[in-house]
């Protein structure tokens, strides 16, 4: 039922669903371009639309009664943006104890547009040896989705050309506010 519910809210919104979803039980999705706070509500329709159950890391700011606990109800792993923390080897750990673990990271870290992307998730995608899917959004065209799983290969810089050149062309919801910086 809920399923049917959400298909429906993004069919009236006007957004079209691409990709699959990989059989792989453990895995990082990373999704851009992220400039809105609909993003989540779109991202989270997606899931439900898709069967996932995907846990996501957000600013712990927005853990508030009565919000936070329909986030950690959500899969919402709060994180603390501003205090050097051990958030890359909390999340390794917990890939190596579930049996199924799939993990939602924003590389762009905020909704305001960065020069340089986080790589946060690269060091967990290489640390716990999962790879990574890419997920996205695209106004413009009124999508919302996956496309390529990839392992990482270890070199950052190749990587993050690969991906950010992968996003490039996704149009974000206050375009100002992206930059994959290629």
């Amino acid at each position: 039922m809920i399923r049917k519910i959400s298909e429906y809210i993004l069919k009236i919104w006007g957004w079209k669903m691409v990709g699959n979803i990989p059989g792989e039980k453990k895995y990082i999705i990373i999704v851009a371009p992220h400039t809105s706070n609909w993003d989540y509500v779109v991202g989270q329709l997606f899931y439900i639309c898709r069967g996932m159950k995907a846990k996501v890391m957000i600013k712990k700011e927005l853990f508030y009664f009565p919000l936070g606990i329909l986030l950690r109800s959500l899969g919402g792993i709060p994180v603390d943006r501003q205090r050097k923390t051990d958030i890359v080897d909390q999340m390794i750990r917990q890939f190596e104890i579930n049996d199924s673990f799939v993990l939602t990271i924003t590389p762009e870290g905020t909704r305001k547009k960065v020069s340089e992307w986080k790589t946060g998730f690269h060091r967990i995608a290489t640390g716990a040896n999962v790879p990574v899917l890419l997920g996205f959004f695209d106004y413009k065209r009124k999508l919302v989705g996956t496309d390529e799983l990839i392992y990482m290969s270890g070199n950052l810089d190749v990587d993050m050309k690969r991906i950010k050149k992968f996003y490039s062309d996704k149009n974000p919801k206050y375009p100002e506010n992206f930059s994959t910086g290629i």
